[in-house]
């Protein structure tokens, strides 16, 4: 495969690769399905088209080896050979007739089905943009699991069903798109398993010369001067007249010498390219420390205590006569805020009519803007969605009465219901889902008030990552398909409660599907009646 066309800039006195940075975009594994599918349609019209270049070739090589006995005998005796009239006669029409046949079978293309095929199929092939976001849902695993670049790039993931590897062509790919980010960490460590492989012996149309080239250049930009100087050398071992690294490597010596005539010590001059060089490694705040420890499973434990406040029961609803007689099962997640999750909630059944209404109409999830008031995608929320409302449906509207009987808040003044996909890769970022005191617009177009809670439906299985976290407490809440979780986002109060800052851990294997339901203050008024005190 040939390699993207490269074009060069001048930074820091140094000629660097560049080229063009793409924006992030997802494809959930509903879309991939189908992309999986046409891959198969093409490689049984490859076939097709091989099968028919076959006969072809059979006929040609059939037809050349009756002409070659033919003509070793002609050959050998030209005048008594063709003193037959017979083969006299043969001659005129084979040159006259069948060679022209040859000619036009030799002439036709067999390829017009396929290359058919190619175009029709082509419209649903994805970009440039869908592959760069593919590349940074690897990235994101990499950060948020603690995953080395060898695991990943072996496929050494738990829960795996189809182990797949990554080429050193894949790992330097990945480390291209890192680099047009501006993530030199990433980068390096991309570039470094790329050559990696290579050393160890793997036949890959990568070339060391260009992932030295870029490893070079990310390491120097993370402040590592003389590892920069070491790859700069190995490059030009490989190609003595490359014209950048030469450059570079005079900038290197010219940098170092400087540095040793202020008698700069080693760790200074590192400390002070650090502090020079901007590094696009994780933004480790706090918040993103809890976040990704609780999405690998290493959250708060609660106490024993509070444990013994948390249980399961049977729930009719507060009275509700729908389940009176058959009351749903219910289990506490956590205690503040209460999180509560609902057991067989929903039927296979219901979840796959769900799940073929939302197909058709997936498209790249939006929030809502704080200032606007409108929908509109957003970099943290890397997962597919629909709308759908109870009319369209039976399944739809039973969904909304149930949520209705068992949270016993109104659901007419509700939001429709949201059906969400999220690939491998796919997450929502720490956020809260009700309008903070400094968003006063943020429904009003909606005019039915403040978000006052979330119902959320799982409606698949994860085989690896897809927790939803909330990092202002330590909770964690696995996905299991036919469940539900129910939280209050705000207190009786109208106060929004702050602990309920929640967010969906990336997908690391397998297809997140859920839908969610918001509910909002208007009609409830009389259902979940206002205290005096903020926080209750």
């Amino acid at each position: 495969m040939a390699f993207n066309k490269i074009w060069y800039t001048v930074a820091f006195g140094l000629l660097l690769p560049f080229s063009y940075a793409h924006t992030d975009f997802f494809t959930s594994i509903g879309h991939m399905t189908d992309l999986i599918n046409t891959e198969k349609d093409l490689v049984v019209s490859l076939k097709d088209y091989i099968k028919a270049e076959e006969s072809k070739l059979e006929q040609i090589k059939k037809w050349a080896e009756k002409l070659d006995q033919l003509t070793d005998t002609a050959t050998k005796d030209p005048e008594g050979f063709l003193g037959h009239p017979v083969n006299a006669f043969k001659l005129m029409k084979r040159l006259n007739t069948e060679w022209g046949e040859l000619e036009s079978l030799v002439l036709k293309d067999m390829s017009d089905g396929f290359i058919s095929n190619m175009t029709i199929q082509r419209q649903f092939f994805p970009n440039d943009e869908d592959q760069t976001g593919a590349a940074k849902a690897l990235l994101r695993l990499q950060d948020t699991y603690n995953l080395d670049t060898d695991t990943l790039s072996r496929g050494n993931l738990p829960g795996v069903k189809h182990k797949s590897f990554l080429t050193a062509e894949d790992c330097f790919e990945l480390g291209k798109i890192a680099y047009t980010e501006a993530d030199y960490y990433h980068t390096e460590l991309w570039m470094e398993q790329a050559l990696k492989q290579l050393d160890e012996g793997e036949v890959s149309s990568a070339d060391k010369v260009y992932i030295l080239d870029y490893l070079s250049y990310a390491v120097y930009q993370q402040g590592d001067l003389g590892k920069a100087m070491t790859l700069t050398k190995r490059l030009l071992e490989l190609d003595p007249e490359h014209q950048r690294a030469n450059g570079n490597m005079k900038y290197f010596e010219y940098i170092m010498a400087k540095e040793k005539e202020a008698n700069k010590s080693s760790t200074d001059s590192e400390d002070q390219m650090e502090k020079e060089t901007e590094v696009k490694k994780k933004d480790y705040l706090p918040e993103r420390r809890k976040y990704e420890m609780l999405c690998r499973g290493e959250g708060l434990k609660m106490t024993p205590r509070r444990q013994k406040r948390l249980f399961c029961r049977y729930y009719d609803g507060n009275r509700n006569p729908r389940y009176i007689l058959g009351p749903v099962k219910q289990e506490d997640e956590w205690d503040k805020p209460r999180i509560v999750r609902f057991l067989d909630i929903i039927s296979d059944e219901e979840i796959e009519t769900v799940k073929e209404l939302a197909k058709p109409r997936l498209s790249r999830a939006t929030v809502h803007d704080p200032e606007t008031g409108k929908l509109t995608t957003a970099h943290y929320r890397v997962s597919k969605s629909a709308w759908l409302s109870g009319y369209e449906s039976p399944v739809v509207s039973r969904i909304n009465t149930r949520i209705q009987d068992l949270t016993g808040l109104d659901v007419s003044t509700a939001e429709e219901l949201q059906v969400a996909n999220y690939g491998v890769g796919g997450q929502y970022e720490p956020h809260f889902d009700f309008a903070r005191a400094n968003e006063p617009d943020a429904f009003k177009e909606l005019g039915t008030g403040n978000r006052i809670a979330t119902w959320l439906f799982y409606m698949s299985d994860v085989s690896a990552g897809g927790a939803t976290v909330f990092p202002e407490v330590g909770a964690s809440v696995w996905p299991k398909k036919g469940t539900a979780v129910f939280w209050y986002n705000l207190f009786p109060s109208g106060e929004g409660d702050y602990s309920t800052r929640h967010a969906a851990c990336p997908v690391l294997v397998g297809n997140k599907w859920v839908s969610n339901k918001w509910l909002h203050e208007r009609g409830q008024e009389f259902r979940r009646p206002c205290t005096l005190s903020e926080l209750e």
